[in-house]
């Protein structure tokens, strides 16, 4: 089975836990991280993953992620890969 990947961006006010909730709700979905990007800007956090969403539902995770985010006050994004690189394309 091909894998389905998916770009995950959050982007907010640094602060404590948005790694740890953010990576615990993956987990909860099954969904392993391929690669991870995160850093600190003038106290913004930023951070881009490549996560493996095969056999999971994109639906239930956006839900789970977007009640994070106006928990944590922040900016949660997921775009399956295809539609990312689409959308990016010059």
């Amino acid at each position: 089975m091909e894998k389905k990947r998916a770009v995950v961006s959050v982007i907010g006010k640094d602060q404590i836990g948005i790694i740890a909730n953010v990576t615990t709700i993956l987990s909860n979905h099954k969904i392993n991280i391929l690669d991870i990007s995160q850093t600190i800007l003038q106290g913004f956090f930023t951070m881009m993953m490549i996560v493996d969403m095969t056999g999971a539902n994109l639906e239930d995770l956006q839900k789970e992620m977007d009640e994070l985010a106006e928990k944590l006050n922040l900016k949660i994004n997921i775009q399956l890969e295809d539609i990312f690189q689409a959308m990016h394309r010059i």
